[in-house]
């Protein structure tokens, strides 16, 4: 892959926010063990987050390679737990509702969520099985209104501070390891 111009300018636009505005604080944002909801806010701003999405939805249209390029910047934080939760936000949990979300859950939370005004959480992982889809025993049972989740999750990336929570779920408890995800 080659990165083109506009890859480049992305990067350098990335690197100065990160040196300017998030280097300088990680080490107390690692010490208060607290992500500022205002970093999501100004990043939103600023066009990162969501930069594959719909511009409908407030995304850049922009492809796979421009969240490589945020990944990379981001790392340069020097703190794993703030580009994490950006990536978690931006790239785990949010593409999710992207790709399989119905018309109206996606106009109901992409725009929020790239704008930085709510941050979203990826709850997969599951005491018996770990973060193994195939293992996992939570089950959405539908109904009238939507469906009813029945299982536990634990470690939930951006739990502490997330507005919106992708939950995996088998939506036929005998749906095997591969069919069956809601």
């Amino acid at each position: 892959m080659h990165f083109g111009q506009e890859h480049d300018l992305f990067r350098s636009a990335l690197r100065r926010l990160v040196q300017e505005e998030i280097a300088p604080h990680v080490d107390e944002w690692e010490e208060q063990q607290k992500i500022p909801r205002d970093l999501f806010r100004r990043m939103g701003k600023l066009g990162y987050l969501g930069v594959e999405f719909p511009a409908e939805y407030g995304g850049a249209g922009a492809d796979f390679w421009m969240s490589v390029v945020l990944a990379e910047e981001l790392a340069r934080c020097r703190s794993g737990g703030v580009a994490f939760s950006v990536i978690v936000h931006t790239d785990m949990s949010s593409p999710w509702l992207a790709r399989l979300g119905t018309e109206s859950q996606k106009a109901r939370f992409l725009p929020s969520i790239t704008s930085g005004e709510k941050v979203s959480a990826l709850a997969i992982t599951e005491p018996d099985a770990g973060s193994d889809p195939g293992g996992m025993k939570t089950v959405a049972r539908k109904t009238d209104d939507g469906y009813v989740l029945n299982g536990s999750k634990m470690w939930i990336s951006n739990s502490p501070f997330a507005d919106v929570f992708v939950v995996w779920a088998k939506s036929d408890a005998h749906g095997g390891k591969i069919r069956g995800f809601v």
